[in-house]
């Protein structure tokens, strides 16, 4: 199969992936907590389970992906969001809600980057870092879809049968796209060598210190993201943006993503990936520290949704392209696996403490608290850039 339409394939399904369930609870949180009643400790508490389940078979996961490719965890992936986003959208009750949240927190796991990176290797051999490159594009579309169709979807029918939809889509689409585009990627026996291939992989008391600072440097980052990301719009509403102007922000976060993979991808082949990584961490606490200058105004908040969409953006193809470049081809599904542990495990706790952070101080006064972190991110990055320059 080419491997633009594998490209493709994945990309449909990273946009559903990441939308369905990740992105989804941003939009739909009001929405839960004021048909319900339940806390926000339930309600981001439970994803937060989510991703502390993910971060605990991200190792086993990576290291099924080594041997026996990607295609049937993938695919597994899919049945299992079906299956977590239909116990939740049929059953409203938090005993429900809870164990719909742990299905998908296997799920998300098994059916988005991480997995998806693993597999495309495989696939791509010496042009990994350009099919990441251009599959990103797809995912950073996910936030831009689903944000709006969730608000929207929530409003007309029920943020139940939302998830109901969602639910469809994983069978009807994904789980079908995934057991066709994947049938290449077959485990590292089936790996070939290319000219292309990176100079041999770092080893030894190198390879361990450049795995631990760079677990680091994803963790800190990504537990920064994820606060925010689970609550883009009430944050927006508590800085004093309107309902509509709020979700219009957020929805600007997703074409700045997609623009700085672009320009990755145009002029990224200058840039070192260790390179990459400085840009793309560095970008964060610059967005957060011109929101908070600009007084968490119009003009500031319209910068800061650009430049964090931009950091992320980069940020997704860094995580893919550092590992690849330091470590290798062999074994790079557990040391993604390795890598993202931390980082899922992590930022478990950031929805429900950025919960609890927005409940007893201000939002500016949180969002200056997350760029401190997100600082301490950058600066990691630096130092590992310095180590390892190559």
């Amino acid at each position: 199969m080419p491997l633009w339409l594998v490209i493709v394939g994945l990309g449909l399904t990273q946009i559903i992936g990441w939308g369905t369930t990740y992105y989804a609870l941003g939009a739909l949180s009001p929405d839960i907590a004021m048909s319900t009643g339940w806390s926000k400790a339930l309600i981001f508490g439970a994803f937060s389970a989510a991703l502390l389940v993910s971060g605990l078979i991200s190792r086993w996961a990576g290291r099924f992906i080594d041997r026996q490719g990607g295609r049937k965890l993938m695919m597994t992936g899919s049945a299992l969001a079906a299956v977590g986003l239909g116990l939740i959208g049929l059953i409203s009750h938090p005993a429900a809600y809870i164990a719909g949240w742990l299905v998908l927190g296997l799920a998300m796991r098994l059916m988005t980057y991480d997995a998806a990176f693993a597999s495309l290797a495989q696939i791509a051999g010496p042009q990994s870092r350009r099919a990441i490159s251009y599959l990103t594009l797809f995912g950073g579309l996910a936030s831009t879809v689903f944000w709006p169709v969730s608000h929207y979807l929530s409003e007309a029918i029920g943020w139940q049968q939302a998830l109901l939809v969602y639910a469809v889509l994983h069978l009807a689409v994904c789980l079908p796209v995934h057991a066709l585009v994947l049938k290449g990627a077959r485990g590292e026996g089936h790996l070939e060598a290319g000219a292309n291939d990176n100079a041999v992989p770092l080893t030894g008391p190198d390879r361990t210190k450049s795995m631990a600072l760079f677990a680091a440097v994803i963790a800190i980052n990504g537990l920064v993201f994820s606060a925010i990301s689970a609550h883009v719009v009430p944050l927006f509403e508590g800085l004093g943006f309107a309902g509509a102007s709020a979700v219009g922000m957020a929805a600007l976060i997703g074409p700045s993503q997609v623009a700085s993979r672009i320009g990755e991808i145009l002029l990224g082949r200058r840039l070192k990936a260790t390179q990459l990584g400085l840009v793309a961490f560095g970008l964060l606490p610059v967005a957060l520290a011109i929101f908070a200058i600009g007084g968490f105004g119009w003009t500031a908040g319209l910068a800061f949704a650009l430049l964090y969409g931009a950091s992320n953006g980069l940020v997704t193809i860094a995580k893919g392209a550092v590992p690849l470049v330091l470590f290798g081809r062999k074994g790079y599904g557990e040391v993604l696996g390795v890598l993202a542990a931390p980082n899922l495990v992590l930022n478990a706790a950031a929805p429900l403490l950025f919960a609890l952070l927005l409940d007893r101080t201000s939002p500016q006064t949180a969002l200056m608290i997350a760029g401190g972190a997100a600082l301490v991110s950058g600066l990691c990055m630096v130092w590992l850039a310095r180590l390892y320059p190559r």
